[in-house]
C-alpha cells in the first residue's frame, strides 16, 4: 500500500539541491596566457551549465530462440554547453574566438595537438550552507563550438554566449567516489575468485562460501578409496615388493 503522508514529509527531512547553487572553473591553457586577463571573470558569468552524464554503447546479441539480448561495450560522454554574461568589452567573446583560432589557426586551417589547447573544468554544485556537495573535473576539455550572438534593436537585454565543450571523460572528485572504486576493484577480484557473482550480492557471497568446500574436498583424498596400511592387499604389496 502506498505510503502516508506523514511518512512522504518524513522523507524530505534533508535540502533539497538547488540548481542555482553552482560555479564553474576553467583555467586557462598556457598556450592561452596572452589572454589571461581576458578570462579572468568566466568563474563569475557563468550563468548556465550542467554536471555531466555518461552512456552506455551496447550491441545486440541473440542466440537460438532466446529473446534479444543488449551488452555494453563504450562508454560516452556527451558535450556540455556552458552559457556565458558578455561584458560590454566583449573580453569573453575574444577569448574563446582565440581558443578556438588556436585549435585551428585560420591562417593555415592546420589542427594543432589537443594537449597543447585542453585543460581541466571543474564544474561545483554548493549546498545550502554554500559547501561543496558535488564536484566533477572533465579531463581534456576545449570548446568545439562558439554560438553566435543576435544582434536586434528590439532587444533590451544582455548577451548570452554559449560555449559548447568536449572532453574526454569525466570524474567526481568526492571521497565518496574513491571509496566506490575501492568497493568496485574488491568486487571485482571477489568475482573473478568465485568464477562470478550472478544475481544478488547474497547470492554471490552464498556462490563464493559454497565454492570452498567444493575446492577443499576436490584436493583431499576420498575417506572410501584410501588404502588400509594393515590390509591384505597392503601387506601382499609391500611382500612382493621385498621379494
Amino acid at each position: 500500500m502506498p505510503g502516508s503522508i506523514n511518512e512522504f514529509k518524513a522523507s524530505f527531512r534533508k535540502e533539497i539541491a538547488r540548481p542555482n547553487k553552482f560555479d564553474v572553473k576553467i583555467p586557462v591553457p598556457l598556450t592561452l596566457i596572452p589572454y589571461v586577463n581576458n578570462a579572468k571573470s568566466l568563474n563569475y558569468r557563468c550563468e548556465n551549465a550542467s554536471l555531466p552524464g555518461r552512456n552506455m554503447a551496447t550491441t545486440e546479441q541473440k542466440i537460438g530462440s532466446n529473446p534479444v539480448e543488449k551488452y555494453p561495450y563504450l562508454s560516452t560522454f556527451t558535450d556540455i554547453d556552458l552559457t556565458f554574461i558578455v561584458d560590454d568589452d566583449m573580453n569573453q567573446k575574444v577569448f574563446f574566438d582565440a581558443w578556438l583560432n588556436f585549435v585551428n589557426p585560420q591562417y593555415n586551417y592546420n589542427f594543432r595537438y589537443k594537449e597543447n589547447y585542453s585543460t581541466v573544468i571543474t564544474v561545483n554544485q554548493y549546498d545550502v550552507t554554500n559547501q561543496i556537495s558535488y564536484s566533477v573535473n572533465l579531463y581534456d576539455a576545449y570548446p568545439v563550438a562558439v554560438n553566435p550572438l543576435s544582434l536586434d534593436w528590439s532587444l533590451d537585454g544582455y548577451h548570452k554566449l554559449v560555449v559548447t565543450f568536449a572532453y574526454t571523460y569525466w570524474q567526481n572528485n568526492s571521497l565518496q567516489s574513491y571509496g566506490m572504486q575501492l568497493v568496485d576493484a574488491g568486487l571485482a577480484y571477489v568475482a573473478d575468485m568465485a568464477g562470478g557473482l550472478g544475481g544478488s550480492a547474497i547470492g554471490g557471497l552464498g556462490q563464493a562460501g559454497n565454492a570452498l568446500p567444493s575446492a577443499l574436498s576436490s584436493s583431499s583424498p576420498d575417506p572410501d578409496q584410501a588404502i588400509n596400511p594393515y590390509s591384505e592387499e597392503a601387506l601382499r604389496e609391500r611382500t612382493t615388493n621385498i621379494i
